[in-house]
């Protein structure tokens, strides 16, 4: 009785042994995917990147801005205006991303959606420091040419001038996801 014992806890010792390497194996064999940044800051990714729409508005500061001014950098076009919640609160976050990359071919373009006098989107600018370039669209022309459903609403367009995704809705800019799309976007060839 006692040898049949110590059989069984030879064979249960194997058993154990065996599934340990198994479970140890099938985790050494699944594959190792990194974490895609566009899916993890929420930007949808569109099946087939066209260009960009090209538009001029008027500056904030004087003059005039054109999207193909900024050609061959990455650029954030975002939709925002002075009365939207979600948009000020965001906009600090961009100023800290804008001043991370601009030296590296980076650039935030800000379009205010406020009709009417300037006045408010100035003192809105200066109060938060921003130091990116702000356009006006105050009859809304770019803001149709881009499909915009809400504020504030962004998109990423490579250095090549094509949407690389567009973003619903309010994002921490200056979160390690954002910072991921960014670099992923200044590494791309033109």
């Amino acid at each position: 009785m006692h040898v049949n014992l110590v059989c069984q806890r030879k064979r249960l010792y194997r058993w154990i042994n065996l599934s340990i390497l198994v479970t140890l194996l099938s985790i050494a064999m699944e594959p190792i995917s990194a974490a895609d940044p566009f899916t993890e800051l929420g930007v949808d990714v569109p099946k087939v990147r066209l260009d960009a729409p090209v538009f001029t508005l008027d500056k904030l500061s004087e003059g005039d801005a054109s999207l193909s001014d900024y050609k061959g950098k990455v650029i954030l076009l975002n939709f925002w205006a002075t009365w939207c919640a979600p948009c000020r609160e965001e906009m600090p976050a961009m100023q800290r991303l804008w001043q991370r990359y601009r030296e590296q071919g980076f650039v935030i373009v800000a379009v205010a959606a406020d009709r009417g006098d300037r006045k408010p989107v100035i003192s809105f600018v200066d109060k938060l420091a921003l130091s990116y370039p702000v356009l006006l669209d105050p009859e809304g022309d770019v803001r149709n040419r881009y499909e915009v459903v809400g504020l504030p609403m962004s998109y990423l367009i490579g250095r090549d001038g094509k949407i690389s995704g567009r973003v619903i809705g309010i994002r921490e800019w200056d979160s390690p996801e954002a910072d991921a799309v960014v670099t992923m976007l200044l590494a791309q060839e033109l």
